[in-house]
C-alpha cells in the first residue's frame, strides 16, 4: 500500500487507516484488531511500523493493548454537546458472568468481569446508560489452563 500522502509517516498512514476503520465501525467496540503479522502483510510494512501506528492510536485512546489478549478497540463515548446542565458518571465493580456474559466472553458462568457503567444527565434526567464489560487478564489466564 502505497503512502497516500508524500512526507507523512508510514506509521501515521497505516493509524490513520485503522482509525477510519475504528471510527466508521469496520472494526467494532471491544473487537480484537487484526494480529501484527496480519498488519504487517496487509500493509506491507515492517512489524516496527505497525508497532508505532498502534501505539499513535493507544495515545489517542482508539484501542488497548491487554498482555495476552491482544490489542482492541476501546468503546467510545461519544459526547452530544454538552449543556450547562450535563454530568457523567461512572462507576466500576466485579460482577459475576451470567450465562448470556459467558457465552460472549467464551468463559464460565460465575468468572469475575469488570462492569463499567457510565450515566449521562442532563439537567438531572438521565439521558445515556452504558455498560461495558471486560475480561480480567487473570481469569482469561485461569480460564485458559482448564
Amino acid at each position: 500500500m502505497p503512502t497516500p500522502h508524500y512526507g507523512q509517516p508510514r506509521y501515521r498512514a497505516i493509524a490513520e487507516e485503522l482509525r477510519e476503520q475504528i471510527e466508521s465501525g469496520v472494526i467494532a467496540p471491544g473487537a480484537l484488531l487484526p494480529t501484527e503479522s496480519t498488519l504487517t502483510a496487509e500493509f506491507r510494512a515492517a512489524r516496527g511500523t505497525v508497532r508505532q501506528a498502534i501505539a499513535a492510536l493507544r495515545e489517542a485512546g482508539l484501542v488497548a493493548t491487554e498482555h495476552g489478549r491482544g490489542t482492541y478497540a476501546t468503546p467510545q463515548q461519544h459526547q452530544p454537546d454538552i449543556d450547562e446542565g450535563s454530568e457523567t458518571e461512572t462507576q466500576q465493580r466485579r460482577v459475576a458472568a451470567d450465562a448470556e456474559l459467558a457465552a460472549l466472553f467464551a468463559v464460565e458462568v460465575g468468572t469475575t468481569l469488570m462492569e463499567q457503567q457510565s450515566l449521562a444527565r442532563t439537567s438531572g434526567a438521565v439521558r445515556t446508560v452504558t455498560r461495558t464489560y471486560r475480561l480480567l487478564p487473570t481469569e482469561r489466564q485461569s480460564s485458559s489452563h482448564l
